[in-house]
């Protein structure tokens, strides 16, 4: 049996594996060796736990950005919908006003000259144009010309006409 040295409770009598250390103060006891152990695994938890929170930072940060240019991208697109759909309410508000037959006749006769079989065309020339185009005036105000000799001489001038009916 050994029995523990009254200098140093630490050395054993009698035995060979005395610590040289200890007898100068220099060894550690088991307290400090559990207290550096914890603060190293207390080290490490903080910095563990750090790492993944900064991850879960980020990750939370670049789903907000994510997030907002998605928000930015549906209010574009919203407002693009709104124009579109005012367009589209004003071409429909104008086809069903160009489908009534009233219109198209008005806008025939206006637009292109049109008229009912029996009706006689009124060719309002202005002074400025009276004076560029003699053979209408002609045309407008000759009433004895029959209906296709007042065509002939508005497409080939007075030239076709004979004078005699």
């Amino acid at each position: 049996m050994q029995v523990p040295s009254q200098n140093h409770p630490n050395v054993t009598v009698g035995s060979n594996t005395a610590n040289v250390t200890s007898a100068i103060g220099m060894q550690e006891t088991a307290g400090s060796v559990r207290a550096r152990r914890n603060t190293l695994f207390t080290k490490t938890v903080i910095w563990v736990t750090g790492l993944v929170c900064a991850a879960f930072l980020l990750g939370s940060l670049a789903q907000a950005w994510s997030n907002s240019q998605l928000a930015r991208q549906v209010q574009q697109a919203q407002q693009q919908l709104q124009s579109v759909q005012a367009h589209h309410d004003a071409l429909a508000k104008l086809a069903s006003y160009y489908s009534n037959p009233a219109v198209i006749e008005s806008e025939a006769r206006q637009q292109l000259g049109y008229v009912r079989p029996g009706e006689q065309p009124v060719i309002i020339v202005s002074p400025a144009q009276q004076s560029a185009h003699p053979a209408s005036t002609r045309v407008a105000t000759s009433s004895t010309h029959n209906f296709w000799q007042a065509w002939w001489d508005i497409f080939f001038g007075n030239a076709g006409y004979t004078g005699s009916k």
